[in-house]
């Protein structure tokens, strides 16, 4: 099924009001979500209206707060979220990079207790549109299973980075486990069995079921998904393993933070945190000449050999600028059971959708 984009932003910034958030928060937080529908990330899109609901019904989320820079030099702050939306956290603290960026070259921030801020790459391209490099990370709930383990103690635990470049930015953002749970969620949402190897049971071992699955996550029975890699080391799951550490490292534990087995413990709040950094890359050299050596570099990468029977060579970021011209003006798609969460939540709160607000199926 098929809704207008502009309607669901509308519809979006209408819930977010409703919820408390001022009107220009509603729309921070409604862009960042619209984002990834825009991009084709459907896990963290609309998809995500009914978790927001929860963590804001909950209290996880404390529309009032107001984030607080708890330690600062020149080149860096650590941010206390005080349980802010996870979306106007990464707006602030990304924002503030940029500056340091500009002022000395380099800014780096480290957020605690904050919530979930949707897509990793949003931020990044925030600094890559100021002519920076941008580098974000967020911890999550522990979903992972360490390689040879059988309970989850890391996160999804994103990374992102954009690097300016022309005609398109490199813009890189991936979960750091095999895919994140956004996914398993629309797996099950479509009774659909998960592929083999993207997930465990509570005894570690492959497991198909998603509602089985994301059952045990909630219920820290054990299992979870697989490192970025797989399961075991034969094809790397023990780097994935190890890239979701450093997230860790970056984004809880020197800000003091909670690590990903500690995120969502407590019925009060969640407790993610996050990093963000900014590059002025002018710092290494000329930047038109630096600027155009990435633009080649990603060329090249295009004008590559193809593999028998493809035809193209994608850089990161290409796929989704182009999915979001086409749907920016146009139509976002969403699952039957997304749809209905939004009308139970919209019930909720007082919102009527907007008239004409699914377009076809």
């Amino acid at each position: 099924m098929y809704i207008d984009t502009e309607k669901a932003r509308d519809f979006c910034n209408a819930l977010f009001y409703a919820y408390g958030f001022s009107k220009d928060d509603s729309a921070v937080i409604t862009d960042v979500l619209l984002r990834a529908d825009l991009y084709g990330i459907e896990s963290h899109g609309i998809h995500r209206l009914v978790r927001y609901d929860e963590e804001i019904t909950a209290e996880q989320v404390d529309i009032n707060a107001k984030p607080e820079i708890v330690h600062e030099t020149g080149i860096s702050a650590c941010l206390e979220a005080n349980k802010a939306m996870g979306q106007l956290t990464g707006v602030q603290a990304m924002k503030i990079a940029v500056q340091k960026a500009k002022t000395s070259g380099c800014g780096m921030i480290t957020v605690r207790n904050s919530n979930h801020y949707g897509i990793a790459s949003y931020y990044t391209e925030m600094a890559a549109a100021q002519d920076l490099i941008g580098v974000s990370m967020t911890n999550t709930e522990a979903i992972c299973v360490p390689t040879f383990g059988a309970q989850a103690m890391t996160g999804t635990n994103a990374i992102a980075l954009a690097m300016p470049a022309d005609p398109c930015h490199f813009s890189y953002d991936a979960s750091t486990t095999v895919v994140p749970r956004g996914k398993l969620e629309v797996f099950n949402k479509n009774n659909e069995p998960l592929p083999d190897f993207w997930a465990l049971d509570e005894k570690g071992k492959p497991c198909t079921d998603a509602a089985l699955v994301i059952k045990n996550i909630i219920a820290k029975a054990g299992g979870g998904i697989a490192p970025l890699g797989g399961q075991g080391t034969l094809h790397g799951g023990h780097k994935g393993y190890g890239l979701s550490i450093i997230v860790d490292i970056f984004s809880a534990v020197i800000s003091s933070g909670l690590t990903s087995n500690y995120v969502n413990r407590k019925p009060d709040h969640t407790g993610i945190c996050h990093y963000f950094m900014a590059i002025d890359y002018g710092i290494f050299g000329d930047k038109t000449s630096i600027r155009k050596g990435m633009s080649q570099f990603m060329q090249e990468l295009r004008d590559s050999k193809k593999a028998e029977g493809e035809s193209r060579i994608y850089t990161h970021g290409e796929r989704a600028k182009e999915m979001m011209a086409q749907r920016i003006n146009g139509q976002i798609p969403v699952n039957e059971k997304t749809l209905k969460e939004m009308r139970t939540i919209a019930d909720k709160l007082g919102v009527k959708l907007p008239a004409s607000f699914l377009l076809s199926q």
